[in-house]
């Protein structure tokens, strides 16, 4: 089962992918919206409880963050390390990937 579709990637029954992404400021805001850009980042909250991920995304020269919401910590740990591996790839082919192997 491909990610985006996966129930795992959702929050309180709301799936979660793709985020909103937010821009960070610098140049000029385009508003990017769904699998859109290149992943350059992921990190793990450090707040308790670590159950969001940030995506860092650059699109058109521009660098935009998105946040993904877990209602499980374990399951928002698996999930940060398939995405961690990720950096360098579209957010689209991101999206594609199998997560049949998590339950």
């Amino acid at each position: 089962m491909e990610l985006r579709d996966h129930p795992l990637m959702s929050y309180r029954g709301v799936n979660n992918w793709p985020p909103t992404w937010t821009w960070r400021g610098g140049g000029e805001n385009n508003r990017p919206k769904g699998e859109v850009g290149i992943l350059r980042e992921v990190l793990l909250s450090k707040v308790e409880p670590n159950s969001r991920i940030f995506l860092i995304m650059q699109h058109e020269d521009e660098e935009y963050i998105g946040c993904l919401l877990f209602s499980d910590e374990t399951v928002c740990a698996q999930i940060f390390d398939v995405l961690k591996d990720q950096c360098g790839h579209s957010v689209e082919e991101i999206g594609s990937l199998d997560l049949g192997h998590l339950g």
